[in-house]
């Protein structure tokens, strides 16, 4: 148990520890029910939640987000089609540093040799003129396969 002073009690039953609470006129508040034994501070509910509030809210201000944008590629785009996708990925990679590359299968081309699917994506891969490295190997997914592009550092 810890007081509205921020000092250690000890261990106590809660009986004791509610009793101390209302001698205080405070409020008895759980902050860890997973340990052994549990860990209750006497302080003001109000206080408590503005406390966790504004946690919050520091932690969300250091957090980094990360927008992926994501450029989509049919398989049987001509070249000029895979140029112009590549030209856009190109772009997205210069101002994000990411990009996700959507390559769609439909009907039967999903069922194709995978070798042969490899092959179409990395000839577009090949038209990228951006330095560029995988973030992961291709994923399958719903609509085909999906692979995220990191701008290489210099």
């Amino acid at each position: 148990m810890i007081d509205s002073g921020g000092t250690n009690l000890g261990v106590m039953k809660i009986e004791e520890a509610r009793q101390k609470a209302q001698e205080a006129e405070l409020d008895l508040i759980e902050i860890s029910p997973k340990a052994v034994p549990p860990v209750v501070r006497i302080m003001d509910y109000g206080k408590f939640q503005y406390q966790k509030e504004r946690e919050a809210r520091e932690s969300a201000k250091k957090q980094k987000s990360v927008e992926l944008k994501a450029v989509r590629v049919g398989f049987n785009a001509s070249r000029h089609d895979m140029e112009l996708r590549a030209k856009k990925a190109n772009e997205l990679l210069e101002e994000a540093g990411r990009v996700q590359i959507d390559f769609i299968l439909k009907g039967r081309a999903k069922y194709l040799d995978r070798n042969f699917i490899a092959g179409r994506l990395q000839t577009f891969l090949n038209v990228i003129t951006v330095p560029y490295r995988k973030v992961a190997e291709p994923k399958k997914g719903p609509r085909g396969l999906m692979l995220v592009l990191e701008r290489e550092k210099k």
